[in-house]
């Protein structure tokens, strides 16, 4: 019998990665697999939108394959399932299927990641898809899906205001702001009581760079600062528009909060990307949505969406050899069989990094942010070419600045602070 559990507690104890290892020797390992013995699957699914439907989908898999036995721990909605790893692997006991988010989470996790470059699934992928996990030409991870994210807006209160034409600037979003509350409207829900958001917010900040990769690497030589950058501190100056036009309880509702008041009309914007539509048309099937970016400044690189590889699926290198099988095997499954594709693209409404799976094309804000990908306006995603331990520590210092705990100019040193202490020689 499978288990799924909803962790949304983002104060699970961290313990430090490098106590995992133990010269690499799994618990798991140690016992031996008789011919007949079930084989239990354990999988951390990092997307919390999709835990009912992942059950579905493992059951599924579980009908064919009456030896397999799917355990699904689903941890999100505010928490890190980098802490819960952590403390799994401390544990010697990994999930046998993980998340991991590529590029410097890839090489910190190296250890624990089991070369996937012989999978079948490999040739579908698109080329960029499989970017984030190559690490010397070897591939670590499956791609979960593309994403990308802005200001999600309901259509039909922006019309209620009058506004004709969609902000592409700050200053413009900053009067589309002034009129919807002019109307009554509530023009944002934010919902910071959850931290991880914040770190897609400073993705724009080194998107918007000349050279995102340069100014990271200059970053970690020294060569910049993010104290100094123009462009970090426009995304403390967007932070502040929406704390200045949307609800009041901004410190503590949550990611499922905001959601459900956005989707009940509470609002006219919402700061989420296309992996909430399902939750919102789940509430209210025929609300009238779109998508305009998260304008930081005037430039007209505002006039663009981030889109990425969301996250990737990765196999545990420690777990026994016929775990390790069956972990490839429900892998290529669920991007190559009927099933598993049907699953991704209707039940997850996945926009997918494959080129056998077709995008729905029902869903409104795939629908705009694929728009936004033919036109060659998209931003990149940079947060996992941070070095891995700020993404926690710059969510915290953002979490105080909007609780008035610190200052701007405090924000910007304990930002600085946290890349230097994890880039120093």
């Amino acid at each position: 019998m499978k288990r799924i559990g909803i962790l949304i507690m983002a104060g699970f104890i961290t313990l430090s990665l490098c106590s995992c290892g133990r010269d690499l020797v799994s618990q798991k390992e140690a016992k031996p697999l008789e011919a007949e013995q079930t084989i239990t699957l354990e999988i951390l699914n990092p997307k919390v939108e999709i835990a009912t439907e992942f059950e579905k989908m493992a059951e599924v898999y579980e009908k064919e394959n009456p030896h397999v036995n799917v355990e699904v721990l689903t941890y999100g909605g505010g928490a890190s399932y980098l802490r819960e790893l952590r403390a799994r692997f401390a544990a010697n006991a990994g999930p046998d299927i993980f998340p991991n988010g590529g590029y410097e989470e890839a090489k910190a996790w190296q250890r624990y990641l089991e070369d996937l470059s012989d999978q079948p699934w490999v040739d579908q992928a698109y080329d960029q898809a499989l970017e984030p996990m190559t690490i010397d030409g070897k591939i670590y991870g499956i791609p979960i899906n593309f994403e990308g994210y802005g200001f999600i807006y309901n259509k039909d209160l922006f019309a209620k205001a009058k506004i004709d034409t969609l902000p592409t600037t700050f200053t413009e979003l900053k009067e589309a702001a002034e009129k919807l509350q002019a109307e009554g409207i509530t023009p944002f829900t934010v919902g910071y009581g959850d931290n991880w958001f914040y770190i897609l917010m400073l993705n724009i900040a080194f998107a918007q760079q000349d050279n995102p990769d340069a100014f990271i690497e200059a970053l970690n030589e020294g060569k910049q600062t993010i104290r100094g950058n123009k462009e970090i501190q426009d995304v403390i100056q967007m932070l502040d528009l929406t704390m200045e036009y949307g609800n009041q309880d901004y410190e503590t509702i949550d990611y499922n909060t905001e959601v459900e008041r956005f989707a009940t009309g509470k609002s006219a914007m919402l700061k989420q990307g296309n992996w909430v539509e399902p939750k919102i048309k789940g509430i209210s099937p025929d609300i009238n949505i779109g998508f305009i970016p998260m304008s930081i400044n005037d430039r007209e690189e505002n006039d663009a969406l981030p889109f990425g590889v969301s996250n990737n699926w990765a196999v545990n290198k420690l777990s026994s050899p016929e775990e390790k099988k069956e972990a490839k095997k429900f892998l290529n499954w669920m991007v190559s069989s009927e099933q598993g594709k049907k699953f991704m693209r209707e039940e997850f409404h996945f926009i997918p990094a494959f080129k056998n799976i077709e995008t729905n094309d029902s869903d409104s804000l795939a629908k705009d942010l694929m728009r936004y990908v033919e036109d060659k306006k998209t931003l990149s995603w940079n947060w996992f070419k941070f070095p891995e331990a700020t993404r926690d520590e710059f969510g915290f210092a953002m979490q105080a600045y909007v609780r008035k705990q610190i200052s701007r100019d405090q924000l910007l040193d304990e930002l600085q602070s946290s890349w230097e202490k994890y880039t120093k020689k």
